[in-house]
């Protein structure tokens, strides 16, 4: 595979760090474009994101994965952005594949992420199919995260968390942004093929979600069980696992 580092104007006009993985060879070995979207706080270089679409390449797929705003190398601050943000950083992500290579075929979300693909997927008409991972059902339900700082943002207006070990700034307004989203209308009225990826001992976001993810879908929509694998895919095998079955299933709905 090659890899190329990418740049785009996100939805506020920061600069957005992204990494186009590609089949190597001619621009023809190229059968479809993907995007792909990372878990909370996380960026396009965690583990997960980089195994599945190094993984996804072998099957002809090419995936762009970038940093949402303020987040990685991407610019911006944490701290200004939302839910509703990411979605219009995503939306800003597909025209830029749109406008450079080809729009994009396939939408991959891992756990909020996962939400977000599922959210912005009407913005964006040549997507044919929706892969979350370990995704949520609601946006809010990454608030139980800072779930003890929750009184302080209301009271002061923001707060200072640790998430993963690292410090983050919370506003009021991340917190009433996140509660404002119906995704489950978002998911019922999809119109596109869906998969849900989730393991049963998920104890980051429960199996409960994927539930009920595939209960608001209509069909066509799958369900892969991810047996013993944690929330974020540590484990190479897991991340292979996965990107195998993205191109195995998607196969159909991309040609």
């Amino acid at each position: 595979m090659r890899s190329q580092r990418q740049e785009f104007p996100g939805a506020d006009g920061a600069k957005l760090a992204a990494r186009l993985d590609a089949p190597d060879g001619e621009p023809a070995a190229i059968k479809a474009y993907a995007l792909f979207a990372h878990c909370f706080t996380c960026g396009k270089d965690v583990f997960a994101a980089s195994r599945i679409a190094q993984a996804l390449t072998a099957h002809g797929i090419a995936v762009l994965r970038f940093d949402f705003t303020g987040l990685g190398a991407s610019e911006g601050e944490f701290a200004n952005t939302n839910f509703s943000s990411n979605l219009a950083d995503l939306v800003a992500a597909a025209d830029f594949l749109r406008a450079r290579h080809a729009a994009p075929r396939l939408l991959i979300g891992h756990s909020l992420g996962g939400a977000a693909v599922l959210a912005a997927a009407d913005q964006m008409p040549e997507v044919a199919a929706v892969v979350t991972v370990a995704a949520p059902s609601d946006p809010s339900h990454v608030t139980g995260l800072f779930s003890a700082h929750l009184d302080a943002i209301a009271r002061d207006g923001e707060a200072q968390v640790q998430l993963a070990g690292r410090p983050f700034r919370i506003k009021r307004q991340f917190v009433e942004d996140a509660g404002e989203h119906n995704l489950k209308g978002k998911i019922a009225a999809l119109r596109r093929a869906l998969m849900v990826m989730h393991a049963p001992g998920d104890d980051t976001v429960p199996i409960s979600n994927a539930v009920e993810i595939f209960t608001a879908a209509r069909h066509p929509k799958s369900f892969i069980s991810l047996d013993s694998a944690d929330h974020l895919l540590t484990r190479r095998e897991d991340a292979v696992y996965v990107a195998d079955l993205i191109a195995v299933w998607s196969r159909r709905y991309l040609d």
